[in-house]
């Protein structure tokens, strides 16, 4: 097998526990957290009918196992001086993601990066001042990743955080 073949080793670090189970209880509390991530411990508790320290528990839990990775605030990109969003497929050097996605990481205004299968390799999500940052940042530092063979920009015309069921 060519070298450009071989797949890359696998990232260092510590291996994550396996997944327990979620209950009903734990779902409600997933799906409470998502719509408001600054409901208070004794809401939660009320919400899913269990004890003030159950809840504490349970999230305590969830967030150590990596279920719940973070808390955050869902922002109105255009009220926060980024107007312009648009999604950017990339083509990247086979093996490259790792290199590739430590470079996007740090690109401003990028908000969301996945590799996927299909006709592209990358999916971006980027939120920038105006068409002139968004056509500065891929004309000139997309194109300059050396990794990224080419690129092709969905500019969004308009767009909808979706909110848990609940």
């Amino acid at each position: 097998m060519a070298p450009e073949q071989m797949a890359e080793p696998p990232e260092a670090g510590p291996v994550a526990p396996p997944a327990r189970p979620l209950d009903a209880i734990d779902q409600d509390i997933l799906h409470m957290l998502q719509a408001d991530g600054r409901a208070s411990i004794r809401s939660v508790a009320e919400r899913v009918h269990v004890s003030r320290a159950n809840a504490y528990a349970r999230i305590n839990r969830l967030i150590e196992d990596g279920v719940i990775r973070g808390f955050g605030a869902r922002v109105d990109h255009e009220r926060a001086g980024q107007g312009t969003s648009a999604y950017i497929t990339l083509k990247i050097v086979q093996n490259s993601w790792r290199t590739v996605r430590e470079r996007l990481r740090v690109l401003p205004g990028a908000s969301h990066i996945a590799l996927v299968g299909g006709d592209f390799d990358v999916l971006l999500l980027v939120h920038t001042p105006d068409n002139r940052a968004l056509r500065e940042l891929v004309l000139t530092r997309l194109q300059a990743i050396p990794e990224v063979l080419s690129s092709r920009t969905l500019l969004v015309f308009e767009e909808e955080d979706l909110e848990p069921e609940g």
